[in-house]
């Protein structure tokens, strides 16, 4: 059974504006992600327990050149997006025929 609402223009003009502003923001959030993605630099050990390798492997990919690290003192930071991108890059050499 379908109902028939009976509203003013302005009531509808109303409720037209607020449901496409409402997905505008989500629509204007989600682009705004993608463009401008948040920075995240793991650390030698994060990056180790997220892809379950040891921080040794880590520490040799990056003196391979596999991965970028940035150190900072002590520290090596690796950045969120360089470790996804360098990880396609090692899966296939891994796989790699001498």
């Amino acid at each position: 059974m379908k109902k028939i609402v009976v509203t003013t223009t302005e009531e509808l003009a109303f409720m037209i504006n607020k449901s496409v502003d409402a997905q505008f923001t989500q629509l204007k959030k989600f682009m705004s992600e993608q463009l401008n993605p948040p920075k995240r630099k793991y650390t030698v050990k994060e990056a180790a327990t997220k892809f379950n390798v040891t921080d040794l492997t880590i520490r040799n990919w990056i003196k391979k050149g596999y991965l970028k690290g940035d150190k900072i003192g002590r520290r090596v930071l690796i950045d969120a997006s360089e470790l996804e991108k360098s990880l396609t890059e090692i899966k296939s050499l891994k796989y790699k025929r001498l």
